[in-house]
């Protein structure tokens, strides 16, 4: 199993040259991966920090966690994307998702009254769009006719991973995507997760797919105090539809009780768990309440992701 880190920690905003600097220090720990979540609300776009970060790494995995499909166009989703594979070097993943009704269609005005159809249409274009060859699609959300997106000389497309929180979207993610990203679900989410989506992959011929896993996690002796922190700060993913089916097929009863939080002895087993449940990879959101240590937490992880090669 990979391990990683998820970058930032919400409700964190760091400036961009910060994001740069962690996912520098995070190639130095030797971790296998960075991912950026793309928040419409903040000023900093994940597609363009990573590829700003390629030319300033030159192993660590580097991918988005996730962007808003909505809000792009999959001719301007695969251009980004082809550019962020370019400037990394080939070390770019393209994580994409649907976000939440109350965003997408209560903010910013689009219709998510069928999110299903308009993700398998995005998949199907974007499939086309990274072959290089004129695409002619009509469907229900997107028409693109004789249109011809060239990549870079030497640039081959990115893998695609869906945030796939549903039995329906994870059988659309096996067959048409390289994997699913699953922010705050437990092991027993995962496993359910990660056979429905192994299962549409083989159906559809298509390679085992990536499972990556990602939940808070702090390394700390104050355990009863940091969960308690992270209820208040996580609180909003227990009350989004989605997540909250989530939580709620894993039995529990918010984000702090999947987060991983406590010694260093406590958080590998969790980890290991993760793995044990069919997760290919795992991205630590490292959140430091007062008084904790980033540091700590870095080095299990970096510890961990030495052991597992």
């Amino acid at each position: 199993m990979r391990i990683g880190l998820t970058l930032p920690t919400p409700p964190d905003n760091p400036e961009l040259e910060a994001l740069l600097a962690a996912i520098e220090r995070a190639e130095a720990l030797g971790l296998h991966s960075v991912w950026m979540p793309n928040i419409s609300s903040r000023g900093v776009d994940a597609q363009t920090a990573l590829a700003l970060a390629g030319a300033r790494t030159g192993r660590v995995e580097l991918g988005t966690f996730v962007v808003p499909t909505f809000t792009r166009h999959p001719v301007v989703m695969a251009q980004q994307a082809l550019s962020a594979q370019a400037a990394t070097g080939g070390r770019f993943v393209l994580g994409i998702g649907l976000s939440h009704r109350v965003g997408m269609e209560g903010q910013l005005g689009f219709d998510f009254s069928r999110p299903i159809r308009h993700m398998r249409e995005y998949l199907t274009c974007l499939a086309a769009l990274f072959e290089g060859k004129s695409v002619n699609f009509t469907g229900e959300e997107f028409r693109i006719r004789d249109f011809t997106l060239t990549p870079p000389p030497g640039v081959s497309p990115p893998p695609i991973l869906v945030a796939a929180l549903g039995p329906q979207m994870l059988r659309l993610a096996g067959r048409l995507s390289a994997g699913t990203a699953i922010w705050v679900g437990g092991p027993r989410y995962v496993a359910t997760a990660a056979e429905a989506i192994g299962a549409a992959a083989h159906d559809a011929g298509r390679p085992a797919p990536r499972v990556l896993a990602s939940v808070p996690v702090c390394v700390t002796d104050r355990a009863k105090a940091v969960r308690e922190a992270a209820a208040q700060l996580f609180v909003r993913y227990g009350q989004l539809p989605s997540y909250r089916a989530v939580l709620d097929k894993e039995g529990v009863g918010g984000p702090e009780e999947v987060a991983l939080i406590g010694d260093e002895a406590l958080v590998r087993a969790g980890i290991a768990a993760f793995g044990a449940a069919g997760a290919t990879d795992f991205s630590a959101a490292v959140f430091t309440p007062p008084g904790e240590s980033a540091e700590r937490t870095q080095a299990l992880l970096a510890a961990v992701a030495r052991d597992t090669g």
